[in-house]
């Protein structure tokens, strides 16, 4: 099938452009044609499109628990206590639940410009910690929600066998998540089957964290997975790297490079605590970043080096981490402002005598589509036909031209300035509205109302 859209603006790799056919075949775009007047019969849509970014670290299930946790215990909150609470909430969802909070998740996402999502799934066994008769019965739940919603999905089936560094035993709260390494590639043949139902999806490994993972099950991991994304917890609390240091002298992401060959398939989440030396050497790795500013402010982790990293000619994407709010202009908008707080200056990220915003928005849709393994992240022939359509007309955005658009979108606005989003060549949204946005958010207040009876 073809279709055939014109737009009045849009990014293209060789810079905005006016008056723009793009041609969509199947799920990719075919051809790409500037200065053109719209055909005869051809859909005119209003305001301004640019390539759609991939949120490349979600847990969806968390975003029922997002605002449930921010009440001050007797002792100094942290990532460790707010864990206690997920923990308890995580206990008692099935897998219907699942579902739908993550098609809830994933409306959310596709109404905020992303159109791609990394699922760091971890939520494989039942409440007692048994198997279900499926392997990936949860997995194919979320599988059915990226089905529902039209969301492009890289699974990330997520290895846990411990509860701390070195093999520690895993704690109650962690059954849910536990596997050996049978049954792990067990989980990954099985979610490799309903991945291969959904059209155009992609499966990675997700080794958690150097905390879940010891060095045997990390080796036998990676010497086992040829091909795919590699997504990994790394260095997120201070607590976390003295912990690693502790067991093996060395720093979580130090650790890492030094003995994971770790390369352009790799997605180091979160980073936060890095030294010079690790920032330059990841950056060399080739290795995206995968921040996840808003839970990372959330949760209290810390500020990441981004400056430094980028000046080493590091890559990073952007991902939703808990879900605890949803928004592509947020999350790079707080990734730059934290570190003007920290540097106490202006325009951190972006190149001298460039827009910021624009700037932001390139390394993430580049970056997201790298880490997930995706040929997207562009309006050009043969990448996929993921196209997201800013509303001119918002209040944010009147009057801008060229960068000053992204500029305005990050910075300067709310919600409500996408209009239109296409993921995989299928329109998904409308008007700023999810086209199923009624009847998957029916059932996920109903499963908020079960969860939290």
């Amino acid at each position: 099938m073809v279709t055939e859209l014109h737009v009045p603006r849009a990014l293209l790799d060789a810079g905005w452009c006016r008056d723009v056919l793009i041609t969509i075949e199947g799920r990719r775009i075919t051809a790409v044609a500037p200065d053109t007047p719209p055909p005869p019969g051809v859909e005119r849509l209003a305001g301004v499109a640019v390539p759609g970014v991939a949120n490349v670290h979600s847990h969806a299930f968390q975003r029922a628990m997002a605002g449930l946790a921010e009440r001050r215990g007797p002792e100094d909150d942290s990532f460790w206590t707010w864990r206690e609470v997920m923990y308890r909430f995580l206990a008692q969802m099935t897998p219907e639940e699942i579902e739908a909070v993550a098609a809830w998740a994933y409306v959310e996402m596709l109404e905020a410009g992303f159109t791609a999502v990394g699922e760091f799934h971890y939520l494989h066994n039942t409440p007692d910690g048994a198997r279900y008769a499926d392997p990936a019965e949860t997995g194919a739940r979320i599988v059915a929600a990226a089905q529902a919603t039209g969301i492009g999905l890289t699974l990330l089936p997520c290895f846990y066998a411990h509860g701390g560094c070195g093999g520690a035993p895993p704690k109650p709260g962690q059954v849910r998540f536990l596997s050996d390494l049978d049954g792990y590639w067990r989980l990954i043949e099985a979610s490799r089957r309903h991945v291969s139902r959904l059209d155009g999806a992609r499966l990675g490994i997700a080794p958690h964290s150097l905390r879940a993972v010891d060095a045997a099950e990390m080796r036998a991991l990676i010497a086992s997975w040829s091909a795919g994304p590699i997504h990994i917890h790394a260095a997120e609390q201070t607590a976390e790297v003295d912990e690693c240091i502790a067991w093996s002298g060395a720093r979580p992401v130090q650790w890492l490079l030094e003995n994971m060959g770790v390369d352009a398939r790799w997605c180091l989440i979160h980073c936060t605590h890095m030294t010079p030396q690790e920032c330059g050497a990841l950056a060399g790795s080739g290795a995206v970043a995968g921040l996840c500013p808003i839970t990372e402010a959330n949760l209290g982790d810390g500020i990441f080096q981004a400056p430094r990293f980028l000046d080493a000619g590091g890559r990073f994407a952007i991902g939703s981490d808990s879900n605890v709010r949803i928004s592509l202009p947020e999350e790079l908008r707080t990734l730059e402002y934290g570190q003007r707080l920290r540097d106490r200056k202006r325009n951190r990220l972006g190149p001298t005598g460039a827009c910021t915003g624009r700037h932001l928005f390139d390394m993430a849709r580049t970056g997201g589509a790298q880490a997930l393994g995706l040929n997207s992240g562009a309006l050009m022939p043969g990448k996929a036909a993921d196209i997201v359509i800013l509303d001119d007309r918002h209040p944010a955005l009147a009057a801008r031209d060229a960068d000053a658009i992204l500029d305005s979108w990050i910075f300067a606005s709310g919600d409500g300035v996408v209009r239109d989003v296409f993921a995989g060549g299928q329109r998904v949204v409308a008007d700023g509205r999810h086209l199923r946005r009624d009847a998957i958010l029916r059932r996920f207040i109903a499963t908020l109302r079960r969860l939290l009876a």
